[in-house]
């Protein structure tokens, strides 16, 4: 049986966050949706203290920032971009359109229609995350979206430099330089100054992904990315405590509210993995945002067997889960429950976040048991659609049409198919009565 040898908050804790957010944010949306510009410009000055004449960058302006990066800068920024591109491409490729015969006469088909507008929010107030770019816009590109519309916050007053060139480079046809709640809100209800978007996308604090959440059905999501959630599963075979500690405090000091989590069946790495992330705060240049958030919501937990870590880690459904062990494969074959899984000491989380080219907008609290992350299917419709080519083909599928319309009591649907078998030939079924012949 399993042991937590270390706890974060309390699920009160945790509702009465969750309750603030929700009213805060339902607060928000409701302001922009009355009074638009004005809103959105009063939350600006308000969250971020930032105004403009317009909060979307010119072209000069966003070559004015991409003038503020080296050489390099621009070169690693591309690489990245390049992997990203190319296995979004990948994913493209594997989704078909597809037409067959199902019976003769009978096509059936299907195709994938990308969204005609997808507003990407790229978070940056606290870190300038370009990759957030890369993730979204060309993800979006990818799948043939015609109108992205990035909004990234101001960092350190201004536009950031590189997350500008980083949705330039990606192929982002607005850049605007907007924030938090009203930017997401901006996106999605529309205003004298911005189009609406028909789809939101992009990872965000608490209070964006609850907007997101009460947006959705306004506009299409991508999925709830709520605080970035780490889950690292070891033993003494793959990873020792510094490797364990580094992997957990890279990803909470995303922020106070990122749970970290270290899961093992050595209590003797448990205790080493507790140790040394005590001893990384001491030297860590953001140990008071990674001190939060392991002090409220880092776990270690302490199984039986690997097997055990299996269900535990399902049940916990991380968001990213580093996978340490003498046999990483063995968690790719049975954990079904995870955003993205990183196996071996020679992968981890930040490869993902940043460069490696698997999308980085994951599942969070939970949301792992039903969908998976942000990729190219995520921007694309899959629409039907259906031909019947012959007399004889509309007549068989119309008498079966027609009685198990009867069986339902639909009058009208079965008189769709009814007039079509009168016309075409065979026997149909009135409404409430046997069959007869035409």
């Amino acid at each position: 049986m399993a042991v937590w040898l270390k706890q974060g908050s309390s699920a009160q804790v945790k509702a009465d966050q969750d309750r603030q957010v929700r009213e805060t944010v339902e607060s928000i949306l409701a302001e922009v949706a009355a009074r638009g510009d004005a809103a959105i410009r009063e939350f600006s000055v308000r969250f971020d203290n930032w105004d403009r004449e317009s909060y979307r960058l010119s072209v000069a302006e966003i070559q004015g920032c991409m003038d503020q990066l080296s050489g390099q800068d621009l070169k690693d920024i591309e690489f990245a971009q390049t992997q990203v591109r190319n296995f979004a491409k990948i994913q493209r490729e594997s989704l078909r359109d597809v037409e067959v015969e199902t019976l003769p006469g009978v096509v059936l088909g299907h195709r994938h229609i990308p969204v005609q507008a997808a507003g990407c929010y790229v978070p940056g107030g606290k870190y300038p995350l370009l990759a957030s770019a890369h993730m979204s816009v060309i993800t979006a590109k990818v799948a043939g979206v015609p109108r992205v519309v990035t909004c990234a916050p101001p960092y350190q007053g201004k536009p950031a430099p590189a997350i500008v060139a980083a949705q330039a480079l990606a192929g982002a046809d607005e850049i605007w330089c907007l924030g938090g709640v009203q930017a997401v809100a901006a996106m999605a209800l529309g205003t004298l100054s911005m189009t609406p978007v028909d789809m939101l996308v992009g990872p965000g604090n608490a209070y964006v992904a609850e907007a997101k959440r009460q947006l959705y059905g306004r506009v299409g999501i991508d999925l709830f990315a709520g605080p970035t959630e780490t889950l690292v599963i070891a033993d003494d075979a793959g990873a020792d405590a510094e490797l364990c500690a580094t992997d957990l405090l890279g990803q909470a000091e995303h922020g106070p509210d990122s749970p970290a989590i270290l899961l093992t069946t050595s209590r003797a790495l448990a205790e080493r993995t507790i140790a040394e992330v005590e001893r990384l705060l001491q030297i860590l240049p953001t140990a008071a945002i990674a001190r939060r958030a392991w002090e409220s919501f880092g776990e270690v937990i302490l199984a039986d067997s690997e097997a055990e870590m299996v269900t535990i880690a399902d049940r916990i459904a991380s968001e990213h889960v580093q996978v340490m062990t003498r046999d990483p494969d063995y968690f790719l074959k049975n954990m079904v429950n995870y955003g993205a899984l990183f196996l071996g000491a020679r992968t981890n989380v930040s490869y993902g976040d940043k460069v490696i080219g698997t999308n980085h907008t994951l599942p969070t609290r939970k949301a792992a048991r039903y969908t998976g992350g942000l990729w190219v299917g995520k921007f694309l419709k899959t629409c039907t659609y259906q031909r019947v080519l012959t007399d004889e083909a509309s007549t068989l599928i119309g008498e079966y049409c027609s009685r198990l319309c009867a069986l339902e009591g639909f009058a009208g649907h079965g008189e769709q198919a009814n007039i079509r078998v009168r016309r075409y030939g065979g026997r149909i079924v009135p409404y409430g009565g046997k069959a007869e012949a035409r």
